[in-house]
């Protein structure tokens, strides 16, 4: 069913908007509570009348999304997440963590109003942008950092990576130095070699 909405309704909408909503959810608590009213041709009449009466909410609500929008414009989101061995994230940053996010920065966007136009799924800087009211849209930043604590890991398996691989020339070198053929102790840990340097 039709309904506008006579006062801003989370996850739903805002004052002055017309939205459908499920027949039990409209008749038993929107209307009931005075948070909208029927939207149809009957009522006509009905709905210019509340539109005229609502002018003033919705200027009212219109200025505050504005403010909303002006904050969210400098603003930078930025999340630490793990990634795979090909540099992607293990999943991707969705609308309802950066409503999270921003709300800690004391901006309240509903994660409807969030909209990823490109799935988040590496790290770097992204651009992404909320509808807060009719009319009314911003663009924020979001910043994807790869977590401290396996940039660290990462990076421990590089370094023993390349060290065994010197270690591993060095030998070698010994060993043509001294006319000797690379034993299978020298495979071995270029078999190893390779396999750490594929996790890293």
């Amino acid at each position: 069913m039709k309904v506008i909405l006579t006062e801003k309704v989370k996850s739903v909408g805002s004052v002055g908007e017309t939205v459908n909503v499920s027949q039990g959810y409209g008749r038993n608590y929107l209307i009931p509570q005075k948070l909208a009213v029927l939207a149809d041709e009957s009522n006509a009449k009905q709905m210019a009348d509340h539109g005229k009466r609502l002018e003033k909410k919705v200027a009212e609500e219109k200025a505050g999304a504005e403010a909303i929008a002006k904050k969210l414009g400098g603003v930078v989101v930025t999340l630490t997440k793990k990634v795979g061995g090909n540099g992607s994230l293990f999943g991707t940053v969705t609308n309802t963590e950066l409503a999270r996010e921003l709300e800690k920065q004391d901006i309240n966007v509903e994660r409807r109003m969030i909209t990823i136009e490109t799935p988040i799924k590496t790290t770097g800087t992204h651009e992404v942008s909320a509808k807060i009211f009719k009319g009314v849209e911003a663009t924020f930043k979001v910043n994807v950092e790869v977590d401290p604590v396996q940039a660290e890991e990462m990076k421990k398996k590089q370094e023993a990576a390349a060290a065994k691989k010197i270690a591993m020339a060095a030998k070698k070198a010994e060993a043509e130095a001294a006319g000797e053929e690379p034993t299978d102790s020298d495979a071995e840990v270029s078999a190893d070699n390779a396999e750490t340097t594929e996790e890293a």
